[in-house]
């Protein structure tokens, strides 16, 4: 017994050590499960027919995963009868009844660690109490059946402690954990049960049976929406602050990015000075006609709603095989130069591909070319244009 009680206290510091972890997971009904179970039972003293007079159990637990290493649950078991089994007893189809707790330790998380799900096959280590009822009249009760139940010792036992007596079980679980969600695990069950009843309370082969089983589990869906513990990264009080002290910026950024959109919806509209500005750079002494494609910032694609202001050129050109097109095209001053001289030419190209092969203007009447960064209009971000200058011929 003391070396039980040793392996226990170095067990759960065991499990205390690597428990040290953040979890989330653990309100008071997450991690519920329901197993359902069977086996078949032999008294360890029968030797002489030991396979053949086996009989059967089922059984149900109820079990709470109080962390990744250890669980606690409750089980009942029902043993069938089965003449023959060394005994003649009573004729009940169900003869023994088992109720009892026990404690499981997962020694894959224990010695491994827990790595954020259950793995596909572990094993647990289990121990377990509680009491057994036979139902039996005492004066039913031969030194027969007491020798194949309890022990060779059977004039030691008085009668009323032969139909209701404390027992203890310790076993294995080897568990497959199945599927992606690990939902449902199936399990072989091996265990000793051991009939402990005074005078002579020992774990020993005389009081014992051995029981192999295995069983189907179902893992509850927990509130984190997984069916087992979920690790959560730990943070440090340095981290924190750093995380608080990004959010500070953000939140900053966000603040002087609302003021400036206030300030700049409060302004007066200035389209009657833009006009005039366009007007006096564009135009070269009103000989030419002016035609604006404006563009997406980064983007050198004409989109569907400047269309009609190429075909405006297109359509001038057509009525006017004379007349020649000078497209410039330009950038907004966010980027580097390189980006903003390659977006500018691309702009230009970008027009004077759609009039040659769209609209069958001949190259030769089109001159194309990108001049960077635009100082066309006030507002800058209006600088992403090509600028088509039609220079007017006379019939």
């Amino acid at each position: 017994m003391k070396k039980v009680l040793l392996i226990a206290a170095l067990a759960l510091g065991v499990v205390s050590a690597n428990a040290q972890i953040s979890l989330l997971g653990s309100k008071p009904f997450d991690n519920m499960s329901v197993t359902v179970k069977g086996a078949a039972v032999q008294n360890m003293t029968n030797t002489g027919a030991f396979w053949k007079n086996m009989r059967a159990n089922a059984g149900l637990e109820i079990r709470k995963q109080l962390t990744p290493c250890f669980g606690l649950g409750i089980e009942g078991d029902a043993y069938f009868n089965k003449r023959g089994f060394n005994f003649h007893g009573p004729k009940n189809v169900v003869d023994m009844l088992y109720v009892g707790a026990f404690g499981a330790l997962n020694l894959n998380n224990v010695f491994a660690g827990y790595k954020g799900s259950p793995r596909l096959f572990e094993i647990e280590a289990v121990y377990g109490a509680g009491w057994m009822h036979w139902f039996a009249p005492k004066r039913e009760i031969t030194p027969i059946i007491i020798n194949a139940m309890i022990s060779p010792d059977y004039n030691v036992y008085p009668d009323d402690e032969l139909t209701n007596f404390f027992m203890s079980k310790a076993g294995l679980n080897l568990n497959f954990n199945l599927g992606a969600a690990k939902a449902w695990t199936v399990s072989l069950k091996p265990a000793v049960s051991w009939y402990i009843a005074s005078p002579l309370p020992k774990y020993d082969r005389r009081n014992a049976y051995l029981e192999l089983g295995a069983g189907i589990t179902y893992h509850f869906k927990n509130s984190n929406g997984t069916h087992h513990f979920v690790e959560v990264k730990p943070y440090d009080q340095a981290e924190v602050d750093g995380l608080n002290a990004q959010i500070n910026d953000l939140r900053a950024q966000i603040a002087k990015a609302q003021a400036d959109l206030d300030d700049c919806l409060a302004r007066e509209p200035q389209t009657k000075e833009v006009i005039k500005y366009v007007d006096k750079i564009v135009y070269k002494d009103n000989t030419g006609s002016v035609r604006y494609v404006h563009f997406k910032q980064g983007k050198s694609v004409v989109t569907a709603d400047q269309l009609p202001n190429v075909q405006q050129v297109a359509a001038y050109m057509k009525s006017h095989p004379e007349a020649k097109v000078d497209i410039k095209g330009y950038a907004s001053p966010e980027g580097t130069k390189e980006i903003n001289d390659k977006l500018s030419k691309d702009r230009a190209a970008a027009v004077k591909n759609l009039l040659v092969n769209k609209y069958k203007i001949a190259a030769d009447r089109i001159s194309a070319e990108g001049c960077g960064v635009g100082d066309v209009f006030e507002q800058p971000e209006w600088n992403r244009v090509s600028i088509c200058t039609i220079d007017k011929a006379e019939k």
